[in-house]
C-alpha cells in the first residue's frame, strides 16, 4: 500500500473519531462539543508553530511534539464553543452560583470554565481515542496541538484538544524523547 492511500486511510479514521466525538454523551443532552478534522497543509502549519514555539520559549516538549505531529496524517479538534454553565449552582467551578462565573482569556485558553461543560469534553476525546484504538490508528491526546490550533484561529472556543492520528510500523508518539 503506497503512503498516500494510508493517509487518506488515516483521514478517514479521523473522521469516524469525529462522528464518535458528536455521539458521545453530554450533560443534559446539550452540546458545545466542537469537531474539526484536519489534514495536509494544516497539519504542518500547526507543526511549525509549535516547533517554533518551543524553539523561542525554550520549551523542548512543544518542539518534541511538533515533530510528531509533523508525521501524523491528521489532527482531529475537538473544543468548547460558547459553553454555557449547567445551572446546577455546584460550585465545582469555584464559584457558588452558575450566575457568577465570568470567564476570562488566559494565556492559552479561558478560564473558569463550567466543571460538567469540560467532563463533556473529556468525554468526547475519550470516545475518540476508543474508536482510534478499535481502528488500530496510532494516536495521542495533546493539549500544545489545541493551544496553537486556537492561537492560529483554526478553531474556536474558550478550550481546544487536538489529537493527531498516524499509522506506521511503530507508533511515533510512544518512546518520546526530549
Amino acid at each position: 500500500m503506497v503512503k498516500n492511500s494510508m493517509a487518506e486511510i488515516v483521514i478517514r479514521g479521523a473522521e469516524y473519531m469525529a462522528l464518535a466525538a458528536r455521539t458521545a454523551p453530554k450533560t443534559r443532552g446539550d452540546d458545545f462539543v466542537g469537531i474539526r478534522v484536519i489534514s495536509g497543509e494544516d497539519v504542518k502549519k500547526i507543526a511549525e508553530a509549535m516547533i517554533q514555539f518551543g524553539q523561542e520559549n525554550n520549551q523542548p516538549k512543544w518542539i518534541r511534539d511538533g515533530e510528531n505531529v509533523k508525521e501524523s496524517s491528521a489532527i482531529l479538534l475537538l473544543s468548547l464553543e460558547e459553553p454555557k454553565a449547567v445551572g446546577l449552582n455546584c460550585g465545582a467551578c469555584g464559584y457558588s452560583r452558575c450566575a457568577d462565573l465570568k470567564t476570562v482569556e488566559g494565556p492559552e485558553f479561558s478560564g473558569p470554565l463550567c466543571a460538567w461543560r469540560l467532563i463533556d469534553l473529556g468525554i468526547a476525546l475519550g470516545s475518540a481515542v476508543k474508536t482510534a484504538s478499535i481502528l488500530n490508528l496510532d494516536n495521542r491526546i495533546m493539549y500544545r496541538v489545541g493551544s496553537i490550533a486556537k492561537k492560529l484561529g483554526m478553531t474556536e472556543g474558550p478550550m481546544v484538544v487536538g489529537i493527531p492520528v498516524s499509522a506506521e510500523g511503530k507508533n511515533i508518539y510512544f518512546d518520546r524523547k526530549i
